[in-house]
This record gives structure tokens, C-alpha cells and sequence, in this order.
């Protein structure tokens, strides 16, 4: 990569995230688009003092400030679509460890500001996948087999004696109801998305440590989760067949939970976090 510039990469999936009108900004500028702030644009009226068209009876317009809180979850929107196309873009590989991007560059990509592509990335920055480099834009951060094994290790601790604890307590039909999920994920599996697989196993996940009733498990959890999806910078890429073979430890896991296997959920999950599930 040529020293100072960021790495041009393939096009990165907009995961919906809507086109904006007229040119994209050119690399480097900031072009202020009134969509993007949640404000529409103005519509012309007559002179002051001119006669104008009928028009239906209009009623009280709100407050200034109540129009501006109706409209503000657009701005919000845009961001994050963005930041989810982010981070598929990461657990894809199409983001690549250790290269860096900028914001008007990936605006472009998305066919937004470079704004809502910053403030996702500061996002990004809190969870720990990217990394400011000034004046240049935001790294991908690298990451080691060591950091895989010490997420592992942490979300066995966590994780492993809340489903013993459920394995325990609860009657075998409530893991009947956490099947479809299963399935789900299963299905996506087996299309090759990572991505994709990706959302529907942290959702099998959430919904099963959900079953304990502690929400705090269930965010630093789920956290957990989403950085040992991240792929390392000369790790082997998941293939279709190893996320089928991810996707039938759910309902292996279901099966042992519903039988009281202490001992073959505490195996399964060991051996589900070491793969990086």
C-alpha cells in the first residue's frame, strides 16, 4: 500500500443505506446535504405580500423544536445503516486488518457524506475493531490467535455456568422454543454468508443467555461475541462448510440442555467459543 493514502478496497455492501442525490463528495470534501441532517429541503414561496395559490386550511404548525425531534431519527437512521454495513463489511473480510480508510472515501462508497461514515466509525472505535490514525483516516485493527483464545476464556467463564445454572433449572420444552433460531441460523449457514451467519448466530446466543433474566450478561455477552467474529489478518476464512458445522452445535447444545447433560454443555460450549462461534 502506498504510504499515506488509504487502501482502495472492493465496493463495500450499502446494506440499504439510501442514495443520495447528485454526485458523491469528491475524496477529501465535505459536501453538506440537507437529507442527511434529517431537514428537507425548503420549498420556495411567494414574495411576502403576493398573493398566493388556494391551499388547503392548515392547521397550527408544531414548535420549532417538536419539528426538529420528529425529524432527527433520519439523521440517526442514516448512521446506522451505515455502521451495520460496517460491520459486515469487518466480519466479511472486505475491511481488511491492518489497512486504513478514510472517510470520504468510504462516503463515496455508500453514496453519503463522509459525516455519518465518521460518526459510525467512532463507534467502531469504542468496540475496538478500528483505530484513529490522524489525518488519515480510521485502521482495521489487527488482532492474534492469542486474542481469539482470551476472548474464548472469557466467554467460557461467563457463559459456561449460566447454562449450567439453566440446564438445572429450566423444563426441557423451553428449548424447544429457541429451535427456530437454530434453524435459522442453520439455513443462513448454509448459503455461505458469513455475514449473514454472523447476525443469526449472536441471535441464537442472545436469546439463550436472555433466558437467565440478567441484561447485563447478555450485552457484555453479545460484545464478546461480536469481537471474536472479527477475522484475523492471516487467519484461514470460514468456510460454508465450517459455518454449517458452527450452526449444528446450536441444536447439539439445545439437545444437551433439554437432557440436563451437565457435563456435554459445558463441553459444547467450550468447544463452540474456541471456534470462534
Amino acid at each position: 500500500m502506498e504510504q499515506g493514502r488509504p487502501r482502495t478496497a472492493a465496493p463495500l455492501p450499502s446494506a440499504g443505506v439510501p442514495a443520495q442525490a447528485g454526485p458523491p463528495a469528491a475524496r477529501g470534501e465535505h459536501v453538506h446535504d440537507e437529507r442527511e441532517h434529517g431537514y428537507g429541503h425548503p420549498v420556495p414561496g411567494a414574495p411576502r405580500g403576493a398573493a398566493r395559490p388556494e391551499q388547503p386550511e392548515r392547521t397550527e404548525e408544531p414548535a420549532r423544536g417538536e419539528r426538529t425531534a420528529r425529524r432527527m431519527p433520519q439523521r440517526y437512521s442514516v448512521r446506522g445503516q451505515v455502521l451495520d454495513a460496517l460491520r459486515k463489511a469487518l466480519v466479511s473480510g472486505e475491511l481488511v486488518p491492518g489497512e486504513v480508510y478514510s472517510g470520504p472515501a468510504l462516503g463515496e462508497r455508500f453514496g453519503v457524506s463522509a459525516t455519518p461514515v465518521r460518526e459510525a466509525m467512532q463507534q467502531l472505535v469504542l468496540e475496538g475493531a478500528v483505530e484513529v490514525v490522524p489525518n488519515r483516516g480510521f485502521r482495521v485493527a489487527s488482532r492474534t490467535e492469542r486474542d481469539l483464545a482470551e476472548l474464548a476464556e472469557v466467554r467460557a467463564l461467563l457463559e459456561v455456568p449460566a447454562m449450567l445454572r439453566l440446564a438445572r433449572t429450566l423444563p426441557a420444552r423451553t428449548w424447544s422454543e429457541l429451535l427456530p433460531l437454530a434453524e435459522t441460523a442453520a439455513v443462513v449457514a448454509a448459503s455461505g454468508d458469513r455475514a449473514g451467519y454472523a447476525e443469526a448466530d449472536r441471535a441464537f446466543h442472545r436469546a439463550l443467555l436472555g433466558l437467565t433474566g440478567n441484561r447485563q450478561l447478555v450485552m457484555v455477552a453479545d460484545e464478546l461475541h461480536r469481537r471474536a467474529q472479527w477475522p484475523t489478518p492471516h487467519g484461514p476464512v470460514r468456510r460454508t462448510a465450517d459455518l454449517v458445522a458452527d450452526a449444528a452445535e446450536h441444536l447439539t447444545l439445545l439437545d444437551a440442555l433439554a437432557a440436563q447433560d451437565l457435563a456435554g454443555v459445558e463441553s459444547l460450549v467450550t468447544r463452540h467459543f474456541t471456534g470462534a462461534a
